[in-house]
């Protein structure tokens, strides 16, 4: 993670965002100049752990909110339950948000009745809601871990997919297979999945197109490269460029990418955060008074995969969008 913070750093670039509950996958936006942190919420419900992360069973989402780095961290309670869900049986994981007009908007993963992860949607009139679902998920949209990105034009653009417990590997031209099927190595990666949303942000304006990643020669990126999409996709405009970062194959890095075009393709850059204690690796990257920064999370605090700490760090940006994290 990154290095220690000198003795006067802000609060948030400290520790912990929060204490007394586990909190992961972050997603930040700044709305009326405070911070807004939507992240996944940990508990230890005594699930077993598997290959496909049944041990990360969330049951609900709390949202965050902070109005300077030095200022309190507010914990708003519960903004939306499993329970809330008609659809959902099990697995909040890691969500984001959006908001149009005064309509703020929690896009958020479940598995359905028959263990199939699905993406949900869920309004409110504030941004730390209550939110309330709607009665069925996203036709056409699956996997896990929906981001959505709002260019400059007003178009917004979800974001999923996760390989192994994500399930992105049972899915063929938008169609649930239910068998793991993965590329042979030397074939293209599996790519996570892009759609314009509609206006009203509450189904895809089209269907999902793969988000390709490529390396300088412009070939994607195979299923042998350790830079290979994982999980955890986030798009952010830096500089004028589109910044895809997203949780890569084997060493479970955040790293990142480049491109022209919310559909990309993106051209891998780098690393952006070495491994973390901790199995999985997770983030968002936001501008916050002309500031950019990384919300990520690990396990440090718990020693236990499932149970971790969204913590901050502060970023800087080059002219052409290359980006790392502050040191001192």
């Amino acid at each position: 993670r990154p290095a220690d913070r000198p003795a006067d750093a802000p609060a948030a670039l400290t520790g912990p965002l929060v204490e007394g509950i586990w909190t992961a996958d972050p997603s930040g936006h700044v709305w009326d100049g405070t911070l807004w942190v939507y992240p996944s919420h940990d508990e230890d419900t005594g699930a077993t752990a598997d290959d496909t992360g049944s041990q990360y069973d969330m049951r609900d989402y709390h949202v965050l909110s902070l109005t300077s780095l030095d200022g309190p961290v507010v914990d708003h309670g519960v903004a939306l339950a499993i329970e809330d869900v008609p659809w959902a049986a099990r697995q909040l994981w890691a969500p984001d948000a959006a908001r149009k007009g005064d309509t703020y908007y929690l896009f958020f993963p479940a598995k359905d009745h028959d263990g199939v992860f699905r993406i949900g949607v869920a309004t409110s009139a504030h941004p730390a809601g209550p939110f309330v679902a709607e009665p069925e998920p996203i036709a056409g949209a699956y996997s896990i871990d929906p981001a959505v990105f709002t260019d400059d034009d007003g178009s917004s653009y979800l974001v999923t997919g996760g390989i192994l417990g994500g399930q992105l590997q049972r899915w063929r031209d938008d169609r649930y297979t239910g068998v793991d099927a993965y590329p042979a190595l030397d074939e293209p990666a599996l790519a996570p999945r892009i759609a314009r949303l509609s206006d009203d942000l509450l189904s895809l304006a089209e269907p999902t197109r793969p988000l390709v990643l490529v390396d300088d020669t412009g070939r994607p990126l195979a299923a042998r490269d350790p830079n290979r999409f994982f999980e955890g996709a986030w798009i952010s405009k830096v500089a004028g460029r589109y910044v895809f970062m997203y949780s890569n194959g084997d060493s479970h890095q955040l790293v990142y990418a480049i491109g022209d075009s919310p559909y990309g393709p993106f051209t891998y850059r780098g690393v952006l955060l070495g491994p973390v204690t901790g199995w999985t690796t997770h983030g968002s990257i936001v501008e916050w008074d002309g500031v950019w920064y990384l919300l990520y999370h690990d396990a440090e605090t718990s020693g236990r995969d499932h149970l971790r700490s969204v913590r901050m760090a502060q970023l800087d940006v080059d002219d052409d969008g290359s980006m790392r994290i502050r040191r001192s």
